[in-house]
Parts: C-alpha cells; structure tokens; sequence
C-alpha cells in the first residue's frame, strides 16, 4: 500500500467519531482491499474505549452471503435511541458494506445469524425464510424434566399489547405457531439419562378449542411432576434440568420462549417468561445452533453449525 494511501486511512482513524468514523475507516480498508493493522485496532481502544471494535465471529463468508456468531446481550439490529446503536449489523456492516439484514434473534439470544451481501441476495433469502424453506435448530436448557424424548408444541400465540414486549397464548386470535423439541439430556440433578425412543411417543400440545380447555390436565399427564419416575425426589426435581434441541417450524416473536414456559418448563435466564427460572443464571440459556438452507446461487445445501457456549 501507497504512502499516500497510508495517510487518508490514518487521518480518517485520528479524526474518527464512535457514530460516524469507524465505519468509515472499515470501509476505506475494505474499498482498498487492506485489513486493519493490530496495532491500529489497539490505538482505536485507547481513543474509543466505550465503542469497540466489531471483534466478529465469522462462521461462514462468501460473495453472497454470511453467517456470524451473536453474543448474548449485543442487539441484532439498531434500536430507538442513541444508547442501542451497537449492534451485529451495524458492526457486520462496518466491514461489510453491502451486507444487509434477513432475519432477526432477540437480543437475549446467541447464535447464528444470516446476512445477505446486496439487495438481490436479500430477496432471495427472505424468499427462503418466507416459504420455511430454512432449517433453525436452537439449543437450550429448561427448568424441570421433560419426559418425552421428543414432541411438537402447537399453540398460537399473539402480542400481549398491555405487557409489550410480550407475547401469550391465544387460541381465539393468536397465529398458528408450531415448535419441536428433542431431548439432548438432563441436569445432574436427577442423574438420568435421555428417554428410551422406544418406549416413548411423541407428545404434542394442540390449539383445538377442546384439547386447550383441558390443557392443564394434558400438560400434568405429558410434562408435570407427576410424571416424573418415583425415585426422584422432589427436591432434585425442582433442581433438574433439561437440555433440548428446538425447532422453530414458524418463526414468531419469543415463540420458543413462550411455547417452554406454556408447558411449564420456562427456559432458564428467561427475564420475561422464567418466573423463578429467570433468575437461576446470569443469561437467557438459548443459542441458536444451526442453519441449513439451499444456497440461492447455486442450490447446494449449506449446513452451518455453532456451539452454545453454555
């Protein structure tokens, strides 16, 4: 790189503004196909300690599209006012100008999330995401044992307009909204393992007026305590957990959150919905662990993967 070149990008980095001149220095180096000298990221530090920089974690990139890691607690997207500007966009955007967002997590919420490069590529993913032709598994750890080793939840569910953000369950006016879940493992609790598949069948919660009515009944019979096996006792009951894949079939808001705490296993470090569970750990205990989805340029099948970090 030239002397001359050398001098705009320093300039720009003396000069810059938390809101407007490290975006402008990320994409100078991205316009002359540099990258950003540690050294200058460490001096960024020191002048700009309250706005770091991007630090993504990047799963997969291509001239299409890209795929990064979200912390719990950093916004997917900006939010109103000045205070909630740092987010994954705005710092994915910042090395990537063209990147634009496709679908959204709650900020409470790590895990994987889809960019697309260019408003072409944007179209064509939302299409994807519209006609569900995306597959989302989530990994989270609930309260209580679920006993199932595997089942649907179908309930609907609608914005709780007097307690915004939040949504609920309502067969009268709610949208269809499905989820599945598969048992991973428990808690050291109970020292149990995952069900046997043999010797347990999928259960499924339904929104058919009849089957809501008696919907504490079914609950008690398919998840509660009752059903706990004899040797474990109450105590480690209430102290068990219970890790679980989850497969968000419709993507409403907070669907997988109100659908756990709906057949009593809230999952844990839920603010919203946990109740008691909310306050057992310092975050929200889901990540959303897996994308797969057709590539649109290409049609080959693009399996992306992330670990919780819980």
């Amino acid at each position: 790189m030239n002397t001359d070149c050398h001098g705009l990008l320093w300039a720009i980095f003396l000069c810059a503004e938390p809101s407007d001149g490290l975006e402008i220095f990320h994409w100078l180096c991205s316009f002359v196909a540099i990258r950003v000298h540690p050294w200058l990221d460490c001096l960024h530090r020191l002048k700009h300690p309250h706005f770091p920089l991007s630090g993504l974690d990047l799963i997969y990139r291509d001239e299409s599209l890209l795929v990064a890691n979200k912390p719990a607690g950093l916004l997917a997207v900006p939010g109103r006012g000045a205070d909630k500007q740092d987010c994954l966009a705005s710092r994915v955007q910042a090395e990537f100008p063209d990147a634009l967002v496709v679908h959204r997590l709650d900020m409470a919420t790590s895990g994987l999330l889809l960019f697309a490069r260019g408003a072409e590529m944007q179209r064509r993913l939302s299409h994807l995401f519209r006609e569900r032709e995306v597959q989302k598994r989530y990994v989270a750890v609930v309260s209580g044992r679920l006993e199932r080793s595997a089942g649907e939840i179908d309930l609907p569910l609608v914005a709780d307009w007097p307690n915004r953000p939040k949504q609920k369950v309502d067969v009268a006016s709610g949208k269809h909204s499905l989820t599945r879940y598969r048992v991973l493992g428990y808690g050291e609790a109970v020292h149990a393992s995952i069900p046997d598949e043999t010797s347990s069948h999928s259960a499924r919660l339904s929104k058919d007026a009849s089957q809501v009515a008696g919907y504490q009944h079914e609950r008690h019979h398919s998840f509660a305590p009752s059903s706990v096996r004899p040797e474990v006792s109450k105590g480690e009951r209430d102290a068990c957990t219970t890790r679980v894949e989850l497969e968000p079939v419709t993507g409403r808001t907070h669907q997988l959150r109100v659908h756990m705490a709906a057949i009593g296993h809230p999952i844990l470090g839920d603010a919203l919905y946990g109740g008691e569970a909310g306050g057992r750990v310092e975050r929200l205990l889901l990540h959303a662990s897996a994308l797969s989805f057709a590539h649109p340029l290409n049609a080959e099948l693009l399996s992306l993967a992330s670990e919780p970090p819980f």
